[in-house]
């Protein structure tokens, strides 16, 4: 059961690294996607360092990071450098469940960093006030408010100038 989870849980993540890594501009706002893309100064694996240290300074539950590319190339394709991170604040996230248990999806927090064609690096995220709307919770706007300001700290870190 668990092999079975496992793949599934790859095959997803590979299928959303496809789709991040089509990304091409740094947006301060979400797009109609509910992406915000931040563009990097620095090096993939860098990006991933600097990121996953702020993470551990603010005392944030980091849970994983799935290198995508890395399982692409045990499947034969080759995919650019993606890796999603997985982190968050149980106490916080859970007010998010309370509010409609299909969050869940949305939660933890998951961060791609991923280097584009051209070889800029990016750090990208769901907007968290998209999460709110897709999932109709209206009572934690000042949650949400909080999990964005911890976001936007975290990939200021590595933002590009």
């Amino acid at each position: 059961m668990f092999t079975r989870i496992h793949k599934f849980l790859s095959a997803a993540c590979l299928g959303l690294a496809l789709i991040a890594s089509q990304a091409t501009a740094q947006t301060a706002t979400p797009g109609a996607d509910g992406l915000i893309k931040v563009k990097s100064a620095y090096s993939v694996d860098e990006t991933i360092d600097r990121i996953k240290k702020d993470i551990a300074a603010k005392g944030i539950l980091f849970f994983m990071a799935v290198d995508q590319s890395k399982l692409a190339a045990d499947t034969g394709i080759k995919l650019r450098p993606s890796t999603l991170l997985v982190f968050g604040n149980p106490p916080l996230g859970a007010q998010f469940l309370t509010s409609n248990p299909y969050s869940g999806l949305d939660w933890p927090v998951r961060l791609l960093v991923l280097q584009d064609e051209a070889g800029t690096v990016w750090a990208t995220y769901t907007d968290f006030a998209w999460i709110a709307q897709r999932h109709g919770i209206t009572d934690r706007k000042e949650q949400f408010a909080t999990a964005s300001g911890v976001v936007e700290s975290i990939t200021s870190t590595v933002r590009a100038k």
